[in-house]
């Protein structure tokens, strides 16, 4: 039975190019795991092995790789960046105990850095903070620190300091130990030094390890009393406290060096070891009930000794077939185990079962709870399933995926392409929650829809160069809504009689709009029982089923609530079947009466210019109906936030980089659903209704 205290499952994640995957690789590097390190920019690093990755620079899928360093077990997962992708970064954090995020030396913390640290607040991780790209042109790493309290609203406790800024940077201070660290030019992460402190940065590291040791010592009452009287703590108290903090998140322990030029990268391994949590340490996750979700109470202990319990969290089709990560949290699994999956009630045998090396792999014949693998060939499972021994089912805390906002059409170009491309696609949705795919009933188009262009771009690449697909792709389409804005008394009677037993159901309702991000509403106020009870859940179900399609343009509706509150039935035509379809007639008749209203998606962008270039560029958004939030200055441009119609957005890179000559960058996620202007709403609806007239 492996040591679980020697266990570290962390997750690696940050904006666009602050250097998580050269991170990754020193790390290989440094383990022992590869001999040569690949770069990112020539398209040869370890864990961006699809095409798509080298080719871009760009991370799209989170890979997995196990690694060991100072006897400690480290199972370490790249995530990507790039915000369309942001799902591989949430459900990454749900397997992981603890996390490194890191910040570039010149960017400091930027958009989608915001929106991965939001997520693993959301599922409370510690993590550690690295500073990197210090040799960069206008990188500063206390400026970056700033940010991290600003923006963020987190508490960075000190670690390093950097030794020389930009060119001149060769090194860093170890704060707590108050040594120096420093590299020679070699270029090699080994060769380095350590020394005394330079005379020029002493009373600097003076003044960060009293802030590191006070920091430290609230975490301890008894230490902190003794502190008060000028008792010094040893090392070792210090950093059983810092591991404490760091656990319960009350600081983030923050170090700062160049990955590139591999250095400063060892004492993050040593941090990641010293202090994030081994997998027992960590609030267990908890069970749910398969029916409501709701939490049951119980949790899943990390005990190999326990009865399996464990989560797909990822599904991937490669050269070897297909994959399913899975995270064990309790028991164990042996090859030719039989397990159950308790989403579908089935059960499958364990055939092969791997340990990751990003695109490598090494078979192995039993894994335990704290463990990261992949098991090959796996039939019916699906992200999020909960895998668990036949005897003892259960069910873990499910994952929740955003919504797409943005679609296209795509037919193949050869007739022959149409199986191909089903099978392919269907592949495809396994592997990403967050890209799904619809026919159009009446075009009997094929609907891709996903988190942003660049997603669907990457998709649609990869049909055509891993599947061999090739695709007539259609204009981008928003994911528009509609919703009521009055409220609305009415009456409907559903009456047919025609030999037989007839139909019969009246209902009296009150239909409004509800709170935002509600959905649909029901409750029943029906007093005498002039609706009986039994027929409740038929008139709810003939509600909910018209909100798929609204009467404006057809597109889904949000936030309704809907009371019935009176009726009527016939003790022998009245059925469950008549109440059902009273409550469809009358959402049709009902909601052109509540004022409904189209709602388009609105997104969160963030767009990062040159100062001489900020006048165009907030024009320009202004143009696109947007409403700028904030402005804020940085030493190499200005960045401007704002909420923008995901309609005016297409293709904004392009005019982007054409105002700032090229400088300019953005990223944008999904924020909220708003009412669209009308003159927009008239032509979104006079253009769905020509498309329905000429199906």
């Amino acid at each position: 039975m492996a040591d679980l205290s020697k266990y570290r499952n962390i997750g690696i994640f940050a904006h666009v190019d602050a250097g998580k995957t050269t991170t990754t690789e020193r790390i290989l590097k440094l383990t022992g795991k590869i001999h040569k390190t690949g770069e990112v920019h020539d398209g040869e690093s370890t864990t961006d092995f699809m095409e798509q990755e080298a080719e871009r620079g760009i991370t799209i899928q989170s890979a997995a790789v196990t690694c060991e360093w100072k006897g400690h077990r480290l199972n370490v997962i790249d995530t990507p960046g790039h915000v369309d992708f942001t799902v591989e970064v949430y459900r990454s954090l749900k397997v992981l105990d603890g996390g490194v995020g890191v910040f570039c030396g010149s960017g400091g913390v930027e958009p989608q850095s915001e929106t991965n640290w939001r997520y693993a607040n959301e599922s409370e991780v510690a993590r550690v903070i690295f500073v990197n790209k210090l040799d960069r042109m206008g990188a500063d790493f206390y400026r970056v620190v700033k940010q991290v309290k600003d923006v963020l609203a987190a508490n960075p406790l000190v670690m390093t300091l950097p030794i020389g800024i930009e060119d001149e940077f060769c090194g860093v201070v170890d704060v707590l130990e108050k040594k120096a660290y420093v590299w020679d030019d070699s270029g090699l992460p080994e060769n380095y030094e350590v020394k005394d402190v330079p005379a020029d940065m002493v009373d600097q590291v003076e003044e960060y390890h009293e802030l590191l040791i006070e920091s430290a010592v609230e975490q301890d009452d008894d230490l902190m009393e003794a502190y008060m009287e000028g008792e010094i703590p040893s090392i070792e108290d210090i950093k059983r406290c810092i591991r404490k903090g760091t656990r319960d998140l009350a600081f983030f322990p923050t170090y700062c060096g160049s990955a590139f030029k591999n250095k400063g990268v060892q004492l993050v391994l040593d941090a990641v070891v010293d202090y994030l949590p081994a997998p027992t340490e960590v609030d267990p996750q908890p069970l749910t009930d398969p029916e409501t979700g709701e939490p049951t109470g119980e949790v899943a202990t990390v005990d190999a000794d326990q009865p399996l319990k464990a989560l797909a969290f990822k599904i991937m089709d490669d050269r070897f077939g297909a994959l399913t990560f899975i995270r064990i949290y309790s028991g164990r699994m042996k090859k030719g185990d039989t397990i159950l999956n308790s989403a579908t009630g089935k059960t499958e045998r364990i055939g092969r079962m791997v340990e990751m090396q990003a695109d490598d792999r090494n078979e192995i014949s039993e894994a335990q709870a704290g463990d990261i693998i992949a098991v090959v060939g796996m039939k019916n499972v699906q992200t999020g399933h909960t895998l668990c021994d036949p005897k003892h089912e259960c069910t873990l805390e499910a994952m929740i995926f955003p919504e797409p906002v943005i679609s296209i059409a795509v037919q193949p170009k050869d007739k022959g392409g149409n199986e191909k491309m089903g099978i392919a696609i269907g592949k495809m949705v396994a592997e990403d929650p967050s890209f799904q795919v619809e026919t159009d009933e009446d075009s009997g188009e094929t609907i891709l829809k996903g988190m942003g262009e660049l997603h669907l771009d990457i998709k649609v690449d990869i049909l055509k160069r891993t599947y061999g697909v090739d695709l007539i792709v259609g204009q981008p389409q928003v994911a528009y809504r509609e919703t009521i804005t009055q409220e609305v008394e009415d009456s409907y009677t559903h009456k047919k009689q025609s030999g037989g037993s007839g139909q019969f159901g009246k209902i009296d309702y009150r239909i409004k709009p509800g709170e935002v991000g509600s959905g649909f509403t029901f409750k029943s106020t029906v007093v005498g029982g002039n609706v009986p009870k039994e027929f409740w859940p038929a008139v709810e179900k003939g509600f909910k089923s018209m909100m798929e399609t609204g009467v404006l343009a057809g597109f889904p509706v949000l936030d309704v609530e809907v009371e019935l509150f009176d009726g009527g039935f016939h003790a022998v035509d009245s059925s469950a079947i008549a109440f059902e379809i009273a409550a469809k007639g009358a959402f049709r008749q009902s909601i052109p009466k509540a004022g409904a209203q189209l709602l388009e998606p609105i997104m969160k962008v963030d767009v990062f210019t040159p100062e001489d270039n900020v006048g165009d560029v907030i024009g320009d958004l202004n143009r696109r109906r947007g409403m700028i939030k904030d402005q804020e200055a940085g030493l190499t441009g200005v960045r401007i936030k704002g909420d923008v119609p995901l309609s005016e957005m297409f293709g904004y890179i392009g005019h982007l980089r054409t105002i700032t000559s090229g400088r300019g960058q953005f990223s944008m996620e999904f924020s909220h659903y708003a009412p669209c202007p009308q003159n927009v709403a008239d032509t979104v609806i006079a253009a769905e209704k020509e498309k329905k007239a000429a199906k």
